[in-house]
């Protein structure tokens, strides 16, 4: 049985790291958008999200993209993400859409803590790892939790939004 490609928007290294990874291990086939090396990732991500939307639903397949909240929570970033569809005369996401939008708040590293086994929140800024490579373990990790639809407390509420997401399109 052929399973649907899943395009992969992504805002830096780190991200498309994680998320390749991720599906890698959940026997998911991804191509990944290529990122200029220049610009702010989360305005290439919001640049480029009404284009792959629209071009998922015409040609089938699913659409994940990642955002670091950042300064904002998920709801704002989701609310961004609707408004540069408006402006591009795409219709936002609905709910049959096959489209998952993970915002990790603060930022990814916030979710690479929770993973390493820091106690967390979403307001503090976490080390980046030395390498983007070297979040596999946290990604073992993680499937392992989803696999046995079990994260663990307390888990930030951006990653458990992103876990539901998953669920659903999957």
């Amino acid at each position: 049985m052929n399973r649907p490609r899943i395009t992969v928007l992504c805002e830096d290294k780190q991200h498309e790291a994680f998320i390749r990874r991720f599906l890698k291990k959940r026997k998911r086939m991804i191509y990944v958008v290529s990122r200029p090396s220049t610009g702010a990732g989360d305005q290439f991500v919001r640049n480029n999200y009404p284009k792959y939307l629209d071009a998922v639903r015409k040609r089938g397949g699913i659409l994940v993209a990642m955002i670091d909240g950042d300064k904002y929570s998920i709801e704002q970033r989701l609310k961004q993400m609707d408004e540069a569809c408006n402006q591009n005369d795409v219709l936002p996401r609905q709910s049959a859409d096959k489209v998952a939008v993970f915002v990790p708040v603060r930022n990814i590293e916030t979710w690479l803590a929770y993973l390493a086994g820091e106690h967390v929140n979403e307001r503090d800024i976490y080390p980046r790892l030395q390498r983007e490579r070297e979040c596999q373990r946290h990604v073992d990790i993680l499937v392992q939790m989803c696999t046995e639809k079990k994260l663990q407390t307390p888990v930030p509420s951006s990653l458990e939004a992103a876990c539901c997401a998953y669920d659903k399109i999957f």
